[in-house]
């Protein structure tokens, strides 16, 4: 496999920010575990002790008429950063902070996903975009 990116100049200068289409939720399942319920198609999912979180499609979840809170965007970072990248999160996370806007990340092996409030997305967006142009 390739590694990713690690100089924090050019991971900020070279993200390449984009809102991917649709809405996500998170949504919490007590007695849960990794696979169960895989047929809200989620796009992401994590263990925890209080049970399983998975992130899937408002629609799904609205179909289901489970219960969440706020509704997500997610804005995919281009740039191939590598799992030990210092600095990535805490730049953008305090890019969105001074924009009063909300970010929960989650690191694949290639990129890196950013979870932000439906109604913040596009000032979210432009934010991140901001790195590239100075």
């Amino acid at each position: 496999m390739v590694k990713g990116e690690t100089d924090l100049a050019t991971l900020l200068a070279s993200m390449s920010p984009a809102l991917q289409e649709g809405e996500y939720v998170f949504c919490s399942f007590k007695n849960s575990c990794y696979g169960d319920h895989s047929e809200l198609q989620p796009l992401a999912a994590y263990q925890e002790k209080e049970g399983l979180t998975l992130v899937i499609p408002r629609s799904r979840a609205d179909d289901r008429q489970l219960e969440y809170t706020s509704t997500y965007r997610v804005i995919s970072l281009g740039v191939h950063s590598s799992l030990e990248a210092v600095g990535l999160t805490a730049a953008f996370a305090t890019k969105l902070a001074d924009h009063g806007i909300s970010a929960n990340v989650f690191a694949g092996y290639y990129h890196d996903h950013v979870f932000v409030e439906a109604k913040d997305a596009e000032l979210a967006l432009l934010a991140l975009q901001s790195f590239s142009t100075g």
